[in-house]
């Protein structure tokens, strides 16, 4: 019998078992010896005893077996950590339902931060790009574009930090697989092995551990569409993206594709549905204008939050003020949709703005007055970091949304 081959030499099991055991059996015989001396009006320190010894036998013994079987899944892990660990994932487990819809390294910025407050967290990752390493595995594979996808991965990724580094590593000039990343390959040779592209993230976030989910906002092969002021017209993220005439709106082709299933359910069970944030009419509008989302977050409970970007991008929002950016959105999504926007206030260093400023980039203009006259609530608050570009503080728009949520919870529970 297969249970037979845990008394097997060398399982290191057999001592914790048997110390179980006895415990067990020093519990039973002590609580037997207990009711009889309690029948018999004869108390002693006996019985007792031998409920005492058993109950510590059986924690000692249930300890270091389960300790025994977590080291050998989990080798790398010391008693400390995995204690650590457990309390970390529970704690988490109970963290608000937060669904993040949009793409490039905006939103895997914003995921960074979120995942130290709750697991519970849903990317919804835009599939128009058709650059990169990821236009070349979408061209010659006929999959979805990875990259945005795998950047999310990594960002809610709780694997070892080799494994991250793994999943982002390049490769270099002078060889055929130059600029292509590692994680690229790996969701590509997922997808033709599972025979499915969201099956290949699923099994992905298995590999990294992912705290949260990964979805794709459909899974059709869409190309983006931007129609200029001018009335001229360019087709695709990429070259959208180096276009200098002013955008006037964007379309998917197909227009009727459809979002996946798993989108929906996050977005109708959300506490909270965040857009942004990002480049907005390549990274954030791609999903708002697929067929059902935009209602669905519309008839969601959760509340709606926009993060502004922190910096204008040229040849898409050139000029754009933060209210700019809000009524781009609601014109694509043809409602409200947006309940808070979170507005950086801080101030760019001044080394920062001259290198922005070749680039043709300049800070967003934080027009609150405007923004509230909508009927929208603004979160001010300094959340740029400035390492090496200006880009928000994952920590301190996390601490923002969440505050955010905790509020609305705590108004909630008054009110039930």
């Amino acid at each position: 019998m297969r249970i037979l081959k845990w008394l097997y030499p060398g399982m290191k099991v057999k001592r914790w078992i048997f110390l179980s055991a006895l415990g067990i059996i020093l519990v039973v015989c002590g609580t037997i010896q207990w009711i009889k001396q309690w029948e018999n009006n004869n108390i002693s320190l006996f019985g007792a005893a031998l409920l005492i010894i058993g109950i510590i036998l059986l924690i000692i013994g249930s300890k270091q077996m389960t300790k025994s079987f977590i080291t050998l899944f989990a080798p790398l892990y010391q008693e400390k950590e995995l204690v650590d660990i457990v309390y970390k994932k529970r704690q988490l487990s109970r963290g608000p339902r937060i669904v993040v819809i949009g793409g490039g390294t905006g939103l895997s910025v914003l995921l960074h931060g979120l995942k130290s407050y709750t697991s519970n967290l849903t990317a919804i990752v835009t599939v128009a790009d058709d650059g990169g390493s990821s236009g070349r595995l979408r061209q010659q594979f006929d999959i979805l574009p990875p990259g945005d996808i795998r950047n999310c991965l990594v960002a809610l990724a709780e694997a070892e930090p080799l494994m991250r580094d793994l999943f982002q590593f390049r490769f270099q000039e002078g060889t055929e697989l130059a600029g292509h990343n590692f994680g690229n390959l790996f969701i590509t040779a997922m997808t033709k092995i599972a025979g499915d592209f969201e099956k290949a993230i699923k099994e992905s976030s298995k590999v990294l551990a992912i705290s949260g989910q990964v979805i794709p906002s459909t899974l059709k092969r869409v190309t983006l569409v931007a129609e200029h002021t001018d009335g001229t017209k360019t087709y695709g993220e990429t070259r959208i993206s180096k276009s200098t005439s002013p955008i006037s709106q964007v379309h998917l082709m197909p227009e009727e594709c459809l979002p996946t299933e798993d989108a929906l359910e996050a977005i109708n069970n959300a506490e909270a549905i965040v857009l942004g944030p990002g480049s907005l009419y390549t990274s954030i509008l791609p999903n708002l204008i697929i067929k059902n989302i935009p209602e669905a977050i519309n008839k969601a409970k959760a509340i709606k939050v926009y993060v502004c970007n922190v910096m204008t991008q040229s040849g898409e929002t050139d000029d754009f003020t933060a209210y700019d950016h809000i009524k781009a959105i609601q014109a694509h999504a043809k409602s409200k949709i947006i309940d808070y926007s979170i507005v950086n206030t801080g101030t760019v260093p001044k080394e920062f703005l001259k290198k922005y400023k070749k680039e043709g980039a300049v800070p967003v203009k934080p027009d609150i007055a405007q923004i509230e006259a909508a009927g929208i609530n603004v979160i001010a608050d300094n959340v740029i970091s400035t390492k090496d570009h200006v880009r928000h503080n994952s920590e301190k728009i996390a601490k923002n949304i969440i505050d955010l949520v905790e509020e609305i919870r705590s108004k909630n529970a008054v009110y039930v």
